[in-house]
Parts: C-alpha cells; sequence; structure tokens
C-alpha cells in the first residue's frame, strides 16, 4: 500500500481570523471520524495542492498532526476561492482501516476506440466516477477504462466490463454504460438538422416581432388618454 502523507498543526484560529493563515500560504481544515475527536488543523496549501494532485479524493493519506498524531484519511470535501483558484478548507475524515468503507473512485479513460479513429465516430461516456465498497487500503485514485474494446458503434462498456483491483466491489448497476460510440451523422441528418435550427430562429424572429406590435398597440391606446388629460390640465391653468 503505497500511503501519502501530509503534515499538519493543531490550530486555535475561527472564524475571520483564519484569513491571516489563508495570507501566509496555509489552509485552515478540520478532520474527524473514527479513532479521533473533531480538530481544527492548518495545512500548507502547496503541499496539499501537490498531495491532492497524486491523490485525488479516494486514496489513502496520513495526517500526521504536530509530528506525532498520525492518522488514516481521506479528502471528503475541499473549498476553493473562485477568483484565485486556491483552496480555502479541506476537510478529513479519519478512516478505521479494519473496517470496509464506501467511496467514489474517479474512472480515467485510456487507450484509443478504433470506432472513432477508423470509423468516425463520436466517444460518448455517460460515467465518470463509480461507487465502490472496500478496505481503505484497498482504495486507488481512479480505474482505467479502456476504451480500446470500443471497435464498432455496437460495442458498449458497462460497469462489468472494468477491471477492478483485488477487494475493491462495486455497488453501482454493473449494467449500467460506461462508455461507447456513435455513428457519425449522415449528410441528410445534417440538412435536417440546419433547417430544424432555421426555424427556430424564424419562429424566434416571428414571435419577437409581434411582441414588438404589441407594445406599439398598448401604447397607442394609451396616447389619447394622456393626451385628453394633458388638456384638461391646461384647462384649468388657464
Amino acid at each position: 500500500m503505497n500511503t501519502l502523507t501530509l503534515q499538519a498543526k493543531a490550530r486555535t484560529e475561527v472564524g475571520r481570523k483564519t484569513n491571516a493563515l489563508r495570507v501566509k500560504g496555509l489552509v485552515p481544515a478540520v478532520v474527524y471520524g473514527a479513532e479521533t475527536q473533531p480538530q481544527s488543523i492548518v495545512i500548507d496549501r502547496n503541499q496539499f495542492a501537490k498531495m491532492y494532485k497524486a491523490a485525488g479524493e479516494s486514496s489513502l493519506v496520513e495526517l500526521v498532526i504536530d509530528g506525532k498524531n498520525a492518522l488514516h484519511v481521506l479528502i471528503h470535501d475541499y473549498q476553493t476561492d473562485p477568483l484565485r483558484d486556491e483552496v480555502t478548507h479541506v476537510d478529513f475524515q479519519s478512516v478505521d482501516m479494519k473496517k470496509e468503507i464506501e467511496a467514489e473512485i474517479q474512472l480515467k479513460f485510456v487507450g484509443e476506440a478504433p470506432a472513432v479513429k477508423a470509423l468516425g465516430g463520436t466517444l460518448m461516456t455517460s460515467l465518470d466516477e463509480v461507487k465502490v465498497k472496500s478496505l481503505p487500503s484497498k482504495l486507488v485514485r481512479d480505474i482505467a477504462v479502456d476504451i480500446s474494446k470500443l471497435v464498432t458503434f455496437d460495442d458498449v462498456i458497462r460497469l462489468s466490463d472494468l477491471v477492478m483491483p483485488e477487494g475493491v466491489v462495486i455497488l453501482d448497476d454493473l449494467h449500467l454504460s460506461v462508455a461507447s460510440v456513435t455513428a457519425p451523422r449522415s449528410e441528410e441528418e445534417i440538412k435536417a438538422l440546419s433547417e430544424a435550427v432555421v426555424e427556430d430562429v424564424t419562429a424566434v424572429a416571428v414571435d419577437k416581432k409581434k411582441e414588438e406590435v404589441a407594445v406599439e398597440g398598448q401604447e397607442a391606446v394609451a396616447a389619447p388618454a394622456d393626451k385628453k388629460v394633458d388638456k384638461k390640465v391646461e384647462k384649468k391653468k388657464e
């Protein structure tokens, strides 16, 4: 088992005070779960980014707090600053190494589909992750999906076709489609699609014209009434 390690320190800063940590390149975090009480900690942003790139959310991480308390954790959740694209907070879930857990593992599409390369089709993927159950030590970052098996437009890769690591069991419906290749559109289909787009644009233009006419009609009806009021006002002034 290749376990990644991340160093952390206990923290007392909460609320707005955590902003000062972020300025220093640190990230406030929490850890909870098996074999630990909920703890507030802080980690180095750059170290976390490198570790997450290697681990993802389904690989086991050894979280070492203050150089002594080592916990086996999963990255349960994290938040980012949408403007700076920086991690601003992380939730770690501690796990019991002797008990099976459920997790989501990313699917990684590898290879090249002959139905795409030779027949000009389009690769269609319907899943990007799969729900599994296993011991924490058996979890992996991703599961490879070999799309070179898609030779014709009739070929379909299902969850039952995936080669899973030993001890990892899929919990999702094994009949679910993962990937397939659709045939390229014929000239008739492309022409029909273009005509449908033109019809939609024309319909929108007609609807817009109707709205403009309706607005003009409302203004025309309102105009005489406005003039009548103006005359009464002028007569009173005289």
